[in-house]
């Protein structure tokens, strides 16, 4: 991955937070860091959920109402973690909704807005493993990512993230 320079801490910038915003149970745990987190350094947060491009061709004329409703539930996800974010920390912030490959458009994102620091991700409690984002991401890729990578685990609570952030 080749880096952009990040400029969050320029001035007329600003560190931002990217928390990926999905369905799993442990997502609550990124976000809740993030906030905690960003509302005690002064960054702000950027909430990024995505609507995972599928194989809507084979439905032929109805894919283009199946990706809206894909997006607009990854906007509703968005919009519900948001307001996580400010009833915790009383950050307002920026939501980020795309379309494709969660781990292309991460990188995309960041690649994208120089003022992103930190990407925030929760492991799964399950016997599955971390989940298929902090596999991918935190194994492979990890020693050549644009920006540092924070896992929580799944399994802290509200209290735990506190003492943590």
């Amino acid at each position: 991955m080749t880096a952009t320079p990040r400029r969050c801490y320029e001035p007329g910038h600003r560190p931002k937070f990217l928390v990926v915003v999905d369905e799993t149970p442990e997502c609550d745990r990124a976000v809740y860091f993030a906030a905690r987190r960003a509302g005690r350094v002064g960054a702000d947060i950027v909430l990024l959920a995505i609507a995972e491009a599928g194989d809507f061709e084979q439905w032929l004329g109805v894919s283009d109402v199946i990706k809206a409703e894909a997006v607009e539930e990854a906007r509703e996800r968005a919009e519900a973690a948001a307001a996580r974010v400010r009833s915790v920390a009383g950050v307002e912030p920026e939501i980020v909704v795309h379309e494709g490959l969660p781990s292309a458009e991460i990188v995309a994102l960041i690649e994208a807005d120089e003022d992103i620091s930190l990407l925030v991700l929760a492991a799964g409690t399950g016997s599955d493993g971390p989940g298929p984002l902090v596999s991918s991401l935190a194994g492979k890729s990890a020693g050549s990512f644009a920006v540092p990578i924070a896992i929580v685990p799944g399994h802290l609570s509200d209290r735990d993230i506190d003492t943590l952030s």
